[in-house]
This record gives C-alpha cells, sequence and structure tokens, in this order.
C-alpha cells in the first residue's frame, strides 16, 4: 500500500494565488449599450442601396487605389464639385484633404464611382465633407493607370447616411454645374415691409 506524500499548504497557497492573479487579468467584456445594437435595415431602405457595395474587401481595395491616384497626381476637380465648394462654404484643399485623409464609404459598380467621406474645418469648427469620384483607366507609356473625376462635393445633412444611386443622379443632373451664389444685402426681415430711409427726428 502507497502513501501519498503530503501536500505542501504553502505550494496550494501560491498556485491559488496564481490562479486568482490570471483571473484578474483577463477582464471580462463589456455590457454593449441597446441603443448601439446593429439595426436591420428597413425594406424602403435595402431598396434605395440597390447596386450600392459596402462590401469591406472592395472598399478596402478602392481606397488603396483612391490614394494611389490623389500621390500621382492623377486627377481633377470638375466644375460642379468647385460651384459647391463655392456656394456651401468650403474651399478646394478641403476636398483634397478627404481625399488623402477620408475613407471610402460606398462603391457604386455600375458608374464606377466611389462614396469618400471626411471633414474639413471652417472657423474652428468641424464639418463633414461628402466626395464623389468617378474612376477611369487611361492609357500611358508606362501602362494603364487609373484617372478620378471629383464630380461633385457636398456637406451631407446626414453625415452617416450613404447616398443612393438615384439621389445621386438626381444631384448631378439638375445640380447645374455654374452653382448659383450671390452675396445677401443688408434688409428688412421677412415679412416686414419697407418704411423708407430712416429720417431724423426734430
Amino acid at each position: 500500500m502507497t502513501l501519498r506524500e503530503p501536500t505542501d499548504l504553502l505550494a496550494l497557497r501560491a498556485q491559488l494565488a496564481r490562479a486568482e492573479k490570471a483571473a484578474r487579468r483577463t477582464p471580462a467584456p463589456a455590457p454593449k449599450p441597446s441603443n448601439l445594437a446593429l439595426r436591420p435595415l428597413s425594406p424602403q431602405r435595402e431598396a434605395e442601396l440597390q447596386g450600392v457595395s459596402t462590401d469591406a474587401f472592395l472598399l478596402s481595395r478602392a481606397h488603396a487605389r483612391l490614394r494611389e491616384a490623389v500621390y500621382e497626381g492623377h486627377y481633377q476637380l470638375c466644375p460642379h464639385a468647385v460651384g459647391h465648394a463655392r456656394a456651401e462654404g468650403f474651399l478646394e484643399h478641403d476636398i483634397i484633404q478627404v481625399l488623402l485623409a477620408g475613407r471610402v464609404r460606398a462603391v457604386y459598380p455600375e458608374e464606377k464611382r466611389w462614396l469618400v467621406a471626411g471633414f474639413f474645418e471652417a472657423c474652428n469648427v468641424v464639418l463633414p465633407l461628402h466626395t464623389v469620384v468617378e474612376l477611369s483607366v487611361i492609357r500611358t507609356s508606362a501602362g494603364p493607370v487609373d484617372f478620378l473625376d471629383v464630380v461633385t462635393a457636398f456637406v451631407p445633412k446626414h453625415p452617416h447616411h450613404i447616398i443612393s444611386r438615384a439621389r445621386l443622379a438626381v444631384l448631378l443632373r439638375y445640380d447645374d454645374e455654374t452653382i448659383k451664389h450671390r452675396l445677401s444685402e443688408v434688409a428688412n426681415r421677412t415679412g416686414h415691409k419697407s418704411k423708407g430711409k430712416w429720417k431724423r427726428g426734430a
């Protein structure tokens, strides 16, 4: 009959302390708030996003091609984008900054266009800025290269909202290239009739 070796109490305590320390090192997963859970899209929203790709692999490939084309200088700003810049209060270099620091949010395969989302700063206020670029492949002596036409740029009302193909077509069709912008003159408030010039009292 074999006798068991006496268990060392200090060894058990050391083993227990190591187990407690390892348990403290692995933090418990934080609970996710219910308001941040992904909600299913409504049928109307799914219909609007028909033909718009948001696949992560396609977005990463488009983003890499976008950066390479911008760094090589293979892009141009269309008059439509410049007109929007003047009408909505941002500049041409803000559009270039979005192309460099922004992210491709959606791909329109049929139109060969990308929606690029970013930000710009005006009067110490950071505002969202979306640009739409159209991809074309041109032939050069060094081989085919990507060329980007910045067809439009705008300040979105909903920054996290992906514009649909139909809305983008309407934006480009009815927003003519010469965006109307003018300086408003000082006048009476809306709904108040003019009483003529102010007269100095007697």
